[in-house]
């Protein structure tokens, strides 16, 4: 499977609360270059996940307005609430695009790649693609990155 996550764009600092926190102009740029990055490489079945907070619904539907919000990658969730949701490693689908928070999002890359507890950085609107694959005799899977990008390079 391929699980793409990508950080929420840049949001205000404050709101009446942090679910409703809002993309700034920044933030909408952001979410409009990360959005035309992936247009160009997912494919019709991609599902994709996104967490209940503002900012991620208005990063994702700089894409598209077809996702599921997934209370269980809402802020404050942990590694294994991401895999769990995205059926790591077969995948509910051969993609999976997770739009979600740091530090979750840095703990399931570091999980996954460099298979610790850490949690890496994800700059906002941050884009990390990790592929499983399967190896060896014993049939381990294995994540490997196939892309890290950030808004500003694209």
């Amino acid at each position: 499977m391929n699980l793409i996550l990508w950080r929420h764009a840049e949001a205000e600092d404050t709101a009446s609360s942090d679910l409703a926190r809002q993309l700034t102009s920044r933030g909408r740029k952001q979410a409009q270059a990360g959005a035309k990055w992936l247009r160009a490489r997912l494919d019709d079945d991609t599902v994709i996940l996104v967490s209940p907070a503002t900012r991620t619904v208005q990063t994702v539907e700089a894409l598209t307005d077809q996702y599921r919000v997934v209370r269980e990658i809402a802020p404050d969730a942990s590694a294994s609430d991401v895999l769990g949701a995205v059926g790591w490693p077969d995948g509910i689908a051969p993609t999976v695009v997770v739009v979600g928070h740091q530090p979750t999002l840095g703990h399931t890359a570091a999980r996954l790649i460099g298979k610790s507890g850490d949690s890496w950085s994800i700059k906002k609107g941050g884009i990390w693609w990790i592929e499983s694959r399967t190896r060896g005799t014993d049939m381990e899977v294995e994540a490997t990155l196939r892309a890290a990008i950030s808004p500003d390079l694209i």
